[in-house]
């Protein structure tokens, strides 16, 4: 939904949250910019209160930084940062596979395959959001299953700071055939119940991700971004 929309007035705090968050992971907020809570009000139609709640919500989840009565803005893409984040949930995903392995139904396992193929018509179709809201529910299927609410808040908060480059180079980094096939052997893993194969196998993905992520760095593909 787009930025400028008029929003309800119902849940008026979450529903600018996810404006914002999604404006700011689709690159409509560009790292850097500056952002008021004035003028954000005007366009979405509201009082400052829900916007000043949302940017504050954002800022726990590191996609909105403040100095108080300087400037908020969009967090920068800087490389330290995403390492980081990229370490943590590798960590979680493994441990949410590990889990999830020993208890996954044949229903689980089908809603994986159904959000690979969702997945790869997405990718055939060039269409990014798709795709990554596919890989959202392929990867959501093992994190319900594991059932740890800490576990599935923590990859919440952290998810769009990372779908902010996926969005920006999906073609570069899970565009591929790659991704398709490994989503299959995850499956196929998962559905064989080795949960520390399944593990390891995702650890890897997670890696090559991570390594791609480090050479766009490595090849200055965020500085305009960033410089925003």
């Amino acid at each position: 939904m787009s930025l400028d929309s008029p929003v309800s007035r119902r849940l008026l705090s979450d529903e600018v949250f996810h404006r914002l968050r999604d404006s700011i992971v689709r690159g409509e907020l560009v790292p850097g910019e500056k952002v008021k809570d004035s003028e954000l009000a005007e366009r979405l139609g509201l009082s400052r209160t829900p916007v000043r709640e949302a940017l504050a919500r954002l800022a726990d989840i590191g996609l909105v930084e403040a100095k108080p009565g300087v400037y908020t803005r969009v967090t920068t893409l800087n490389r330290r940062d995403v390492e980081k984040t990229l370490a943590v949930l590798r960590s979680l995903d493994q441990l949410a596979i590990e889990t999830a392995v020993p208890v996954m139904t044949e229903q689980d396992l089908q809603r994986m395959r159904e959000a690979n193929r969702d997945f790869e018509r997405a990718v055939a179709a060039d269409d990014t959001s798709a795709a990554l809201a596919a890989d959202d529910r392929f990867h959501a299927v093992p994190i319900a299953a594991a059932d740890n609410p800490v576990l599935s808040r923590i990859v919440e908060q952290l998810h769009p700071q990372i779908h902010r480059i996926l969005y920006r180079k999906f073609s570069t980094l899970l565009g591929g055939r790659n991704t398709i096939e490994h989503h299959d052997r995850l499956v196929e893993v998962c559905a064989a119940g080795d949960a520390r194969a399944a593990a390891e196998l995702s650890g890897q993905h997670w890696s090559e991700l991570g390594g791609h992520i480090n050479e766009l760095f490595d090849t200055n593909q965020f500085a305009e971004a960033a410089a925003g």
